[in-house]
């Protein structure tokens, strides 16, 4: 596997709606895998191929929810592979939240998300899925597959800012 690198704003390939995915084989699955593994080592919790330079509908997430308590183990992962996706069902309910982006690295934005969807894609393997998410999972999934129709987080977002560390708020003092 190897360490891919991430393409960022405002470089044009970005805006670009990425091509379906027509062909499920090695060099798909390698990519996939890829993926996974430069989504990781940035760190974040999703990818889409045009981030890493590639006009595929194609995205992989992989999202742990927080533990119930901070005694309880945290919950293993859940791993997507999203080929050629599509939402068919949007809630009504919205819900404003903080979002970053790989590609956008320096600034976090609020965007208003539909709180729950359901997608119909095709698995790494082009076997039909549909997946109902919801919260925090249904963002990730909105935020990803935006990448695949050439739209980033900040064209969503009502305001946009420079996040505040620690750091910065040492070297102020």
């Amino acid at each position: 596997m190897a360490i891919l690198d991430i393409v960022t704003f405002p470089d044009p390939s970005l805006r670009i709606k990425a091509k379906p995915v027509r062909k499920f084989d090695k060099e798909l699955q390698t990519l996939i895998d890829d993926m996974f593994e430069t989504m990781r080592n940035e760190p974040g919790v999703g990818l889409a191929a045009p981030q890493i330079g590639q006009s595929l509908q194609l995205a992989v997430i992989e999202y742990a929810e927080e533990p119930e308590n901070e005694d309880a183990p945290a919950p293993k992962p859940k791993r997507y592979v999203l080929v050629n996706p599509e939402i068919v069902q949007r809630s009504e309910d919205m819900v404003e939240a903080m979002e970053g982006c790989l590609s956008v690295p320096g600034l976090i934005g609020l965007v208003d998300r539909h709180e729950a969807i359901t997608v119909k894609a095709l698995t790494r393997h082009g076997k039909p899925q549909k997946i109902k998410v919801e919260g925090w999972m249904a963002r990730i999934f909105q935020h990803e597959m935006d990448h695949l129709n050439g739209v980033l987080y900040i064209d969503r977002a009502s305001e946009i800012y420079e996040p505040v560390t620690e750091e910065a708020i040492e070297s102020e003092d």
